[in-house]
């Protein structure tokens, strides 16, 4: 039988993770009655929790926010998953380096000694993004994106030295995050079609306080639609997928591939390599650039592409180069 501080520390874990949570369900969950969660819950409250009893047939309880922080209580796991959230902020594209690591020291002095010591166990050393994202103009996406609420922005171009057009105006549906990256996936109602944005490059406008109707994302899955439009694709395959025979073994070929790639070992040596890219001519240029002498198996499209990619280099010899 668990002992009723650890029991508490359980309930509040299952009162945070549900909005609404039964009184039954809570019971079954902590293995003891409905009246032992009442107490449990009462607890909670003169710890500072604001839990609302919710009155139907069923009844139950509801973690409400308060005006003041009580006391954090955390379970190993947690515990691990907060240290580990927080030493990595450096890498996740926000500027919120300083901050994560003024909070991981002010949580580290209010733990127990058994999770101190845990926490303090994780050192994740990381490497701080090369794009940052302000973390207001982040919240403020974030904010219009959960309130279904149209965001007016200005946008700076890929190309920096190109002037800010005028404001655009999108119904936000999912910020995603990509290798350091932050994008908003959104409808632009004048393109009539989804667009993708950087959201370090977004700088928001006032709030428009215009509500929209969200659409289906193709797919239903925001993340996949995202990756596919990096891949200049409808779907999360490659639009150009070939095949090239390299003289080299797969340990040189294999570091250097796509999860998604096929690297198959000959017995003569040499390696198969099937992947894709958005372009054939980039494909191409991708089997060239393992520097080793190749053969294109195919499609037809790679073999042209390749064809065509050596005489633009051939053609790119500078003056008294000699064939």
């Amino acid at each position: 039988m668990t002992s009723p501080s650890s029991r508490i520390l359980t309930l509040l874990s299952l009162l945070q993770v549900r909005r609404d949570s039964s009184a039954t369900f809570l019971a079954e969950r902590l293995g003891v009655s409905p009246r032992t969660v009442r107490r449990d819950v009462e607890r909670l409250r003169e710890l500072g929790y604001t839990v609302t009893t919710l009155r139907g047939p069923a009844g139950g309880y509801r973690l409400s926010a308060g005006s003041e922080l009580p006391p954090l209580l955390f379970d190993d796991d947690q515990a691990v998953a907060v240290a580990l959230a927080l030493a990595v902020a450096p890498a996740s594209g926000t500027a919120i380096g300083e901050a994560a690591a003024r909070a991981l020291a002010t949580v580290r002095q209010v733990m127990p000694s058994r999770l101190r010591h845990r926490m303090d166990s994780i050192e994740v050393l990381s490497t701080p993004s090369a794009v940052v994202v302000d973390p207001e103009v982040l919240v403020a996406v974030i904010e219009a994106t959960s309130a279904h609420e149209a965001l007016r922005f200005d946008y700076v171009p890929v190309w920096g030295e190109a002037e800010v057009g005028p404001p655009l105006s999108v119904e936000p549906h999912a910020v995603v995050t990509s290798n350091g990256r932050w994008y908003l996936l959104a409808w632009a109602p004048a393109a009539a079609d989804w667009r993708t944005y950087r959201i370090d490059r977004l700088h928001p406008r006032a709030a428009t306080r215009r509500s929209f109707s969200r659409r289906p994302v193709p797919g239903d899955d925001p993340v996949a639609f995202v990756a596919a439009r990096f891949r200049g694709s409808t779907d999360a395959s490659w639009p150009c997928v070939g095949t090239a025979l390299l003289d080299l073994p797969a340990s040189d070929v294999a570091p250097y591939v796509d999860a998604d790639a096929l690297v198959e070992q000959g017995d003569d040596g040499r390696t198969r390599l099937t992947t894709g890219s958005w372009s054939w001519g980039a494909l191409a240029a991708r089997f060239a650039g393992f520097d080793a002498d190749l053969t294109l198996e195919g499609p037809p499209a790679l073999v042209e592409a390749g064809q065509e990619l050596a005489r633009r280099l051939l053609d790119s010899r500078g003056p008294g180069t000699r064939p």
